[in-house]
């Protein structure tokens, strides 16, 4: 594999701007004491991991997600089914746009599934072990020679019956505006016969769809999280589409090109966006996050 399909985006600091309502210093301050609780309580989480399993291990594992990312000021929105998989013990590759950290947050509070991941997440304290117990496939982004047994693995657990989930993007975008989805990753779904089920993540204050939780640009993690601390009202919008049957797509880029078109067709009507001049993905309302 060439790095070719290592991906880039074009959103940059000049995406994440606006007006939107921040709460006070002492919120904030106390917002970031009550994450940082829910994720050291994660520790207790790891043993409630070991000793449970099926929905009992998998309510668990959703109710810390939902904690942690209320811990952070942001609300849970979920539209369409409650969960990724329309049967149980069936496999299904879910595959989401990308914005920021709490994507994964968010996808997890919805139904804890397999993520493929970057590999550094594994080494995040706290959070990587627990990512890593949840079977997290990491993908190594300097060695793409490792795609094709990625791919396997994924077949693998989708064979199994596992809910995997992709960022098929391959990089964060602002969440106005976002990239081609990579069809290599859609292989694995090809190989195990399973559904694809897209979804689309939207960050929104009030009635405004908001970049600042998009983790783009010069952004480092604290600089990431410091924003969403101070945000009044943030919420993170799960729309769960329809599932793509199997045998709809003969090819990896055919499926690829299926999802993406099914995402794109989500549009942030009814909602303004932040105004910036400082970048090209904004308008007086929104566009299709695809545009």
């Amino acid at each position: 594999m060439s790095h070719a399909w290592m991906p880039t985006s074009p959103c940059g600091d000049g995406c994440v701007g606006g007006q939107v309502p921040q709460v006070g210093k002492v919120r904030q301050v106390w917002r970031a004491f009550a994450a940082v609780t829910m994720i050291l309580c994660g520790v207790f989480l790891l043993l409630g991991i070991a000793v449970t399993r099926g929905r009992t291990r998998e309510t668990l594992v959703r109710n810390w997600f939902h904690a942690v990312l209320r811990g952070f000021g942001a609300r849970l929105k979920v539209h369409g089914p409650k969960r990724f998989q329309e049967t149980r013990g069936r496999g299904v590759l879910v595959v989401a746009n990308h914005v920021s950290w709490l994507d994964e947050l968010a996808i997890d509070a919805v139904q804890p599934i397999r993520i493929v991941a970057k590999r550094d997440i594994k080494d995040w304290p706290v959070l990587g072990p627990i990512i890593t117990s949840a079977r997290t496939v990491y993908l190594d982004r300097e060695r793409l020679r490792l795609l094709p047994g990625t791919v396997r693995e994924l077949s693998d657990a989708l064979r199994e019956g596992a809910a995997v989930g992709i960022h098929a993007e391959g990089t964060t975008w602002c969440g106005l505006a976002g990239g081609r989805y990579k069809p290599a990753l859609f292989q694995a779904a090809l190989d195990a016969g399973v559904p694809v089920r897209p979804i689309v993540l939207r960050y929104r204050v009030g009635e405004r769809t908001t970049t600042h939780p998009a983790f783009v640009g010069s952004d480092t993690l604290v600089d990431s999280i410091k924003r969403v601390l101070s945000l009044k009202g943030l919420v993170v919008e799960v729309h769960v589409l329809d599932e793509i049957a199997p045998g709809r797509a003969s090819t990896r880029r055919e499926l690829a090109a299926l999802a993406e078109s099914q995402a794109n067709r989500l549009t942030s009507s009814g909602l303004e966006v932040e105004r910036s001049e400082r970048d090209s993905h904004r308008a007086a309302t929104s566009t299709p996050l695809g545009a």
